[in-house]
């Protein structure tokens, strides 16, 4: 079960750096490049506790769906969305944020596994964990050039 750990220093308020990274439109435009978008469950806003989104997306040569739903949050400090439909046998992913001095220091962590016994774990060794780690690192430098910039105000205001 491949375990993904990011870390992102942003220059920016925590409060920001937060709302966008539950922002449905900020995660569609970071994600755009994969054909990425929201249809059904919450499609647009700031996701909260409890609520859905399904993404249908291009990814490895094919369009697929996966729901997520949020199944913990604290405001300001961390949120966990969870798989609840999809190609994995099961995706979380924790989003945590502290408030350092110069900004806000985003941390990710997310666990995901894969189907087809032996052959899904070497899929996952040796290609699926570094491409799910590209996108989470893309994801993190568009939400950090939102933050750090005027760019953000077209999101949340």
């Amino acid at each position: 079960m491949p375990t993904i750990h990011l870390t992102t220093v942003i220059h920016a308020p925590l409060e920001r750096v937060y709302d966008l990274s539950r922002s449905i439109t900020l995660h569609k435009r970071s994600m755009s490049h994969m054909q990425e978008e929201a249809v059904k469950g919450r499609t647009n806003g700031l996701i909260r506790l409890n609520e859905t989104v399904t993404w249908r997306a291009k990814h490895i040569g094919k369009m697929r769906e996966l729901t997520t739903k949020i199944i913990a949050m604290k405001e300001g400090e961390h949120f966990t969305d969870e798989m609840t439909e999809g190609d994995f046998t099961h995706m979380k992913h924790e989003h945590h944020f502290r408030e350092i001095g110069n900004g806000t220091v985003m941390i990710d962590i997310m666990d995901f596994g894969t189907p087809y016994g032996w052959f899904g774990r070497m899929f996952e060794r040796f290609y699926l964990r570094k491409y799910m780690t590209r996108l989470l690192k893309h994801r993190n430098d568009v939400i950090k050039d939102y933050a750090e910039s005027e760019k953000w105000r077209v999101v949340l205001d």
